[in-house]
């Protein structure tokens, strides 16, 4: 049975090598998202899977009725986003590297802020200033917000505390509201490792621990997943704190389970 989450096709049009009877096999055109955060829906008007940040790639396959259907760049989710909410595709040259950003339309920390950004956006450098950086559209952000994507981090539960006390959303994917799986993608993205959306999906990292719990495994749970920060205590974005909260593991264990949402189902390590 294929996952809609991850078969770039619909009724009418599919990804080359993804067509079935009736379907028209297209290649992408590349696309960028043009608001601090988007979201990408199961389909056009439907509910929210996840959410894509400002200046991430989304390969549209069709333009229909307000909406584009594709595929993200970062994982390979597929689904809906409003066509307003993208521009033609840039590559970036750098990513906001702090929790939250702004975005200013001169180079003064005095100014009205244009918009803001979350943690993780992407954005196209073209000019330097002593103490911003000019971005493409004529913005400016602040130089010690932003990292160039080709130098990834390295530690991915420092990218989690980064983000401890963000409230938590269903489907999240900012720093502005997040849930687990967006949490635990954040922190490995950008880390450089490959991570999919959502949290069953990313029961297919790792591999099974032993020897107790060390700094950056992953715990799994029916629907959750949190980071361990050390051998006793856990990071994660949960709907029982509405937040990116800590909390000691065994402790974590024993509430989850008797919320009635099930037992530890997996401990993996990168």
């Amino acid at each position: 049975m294929t996952d809609r989450r991850l078969t770039p096709a619909n009724a009418r049009v599919a990804l080359a090598g993804f067509a079935t009877a009736g379907q028209i096999e297209l290649t992408p055109t590349p696309f960028r998202v043009s608001l601090p955060v988007a979201d990408l829906r199961a389909s056009p008007d439907g509910p929210r899977d996840r959410q894509l940040l400002w200046g991430e790639q989304f390969d549209v396959l069709e333009l229909r009725d307000g909406w584009a259907f594709g595929v993200a760049k970062r994982d390979g989710y597929v689904g809906y986003v409003e066509e307003s909410d993208l521009d033609p595709y840039l590559a970036p040259t750098h990513l906001v590297s702090a929790r939250a950003t702004h975005l200013y339309p001169v180079d003064d920390f005095k100014a009205e802020a244009v918009t803001s950004l979350s943690f993780g956006s992407r954005l196209r450098v073209v000019a330097e200033r002593k103490k911003f950086l000019e971005v493409e559209g004529g913005y400016y952000v602040p130089k010690a917000h932003v990292r160039l994507i080709e130098r990834p981090f390295s530690d991915p539960v420092t990218i989690a505390q980064m983000l401890f006390g963000a409230p938590y959303l269903w489907g999240g994917n900012s720093a502005f509201g997040i849930d687990c799986s967006g949490l635990v993608q954040a922190a490995l993205l950008t880390c450089a490792i490959d991570c999919p959306g959502d949290s069953d999906l990313q029961m297919s990292l790792g591999a099974p621990a032993e020897g107790g719990y060390q700094r950056g495994d992953l715990l799994f749970w029916r629907g959750h997943i949190a980071l361990c920060v050390d051998s006793d205590v856990l990071i994660h974005a949960n709907a029982h704190h509405m937040a990116v909260a800590y909390e000691p593991i065994e402790k974590a264990i024993a509430r989850i389970e008797a919320q009635g949402d099930g037992r530890l189902t997996a401990h993996k390590r990168l």
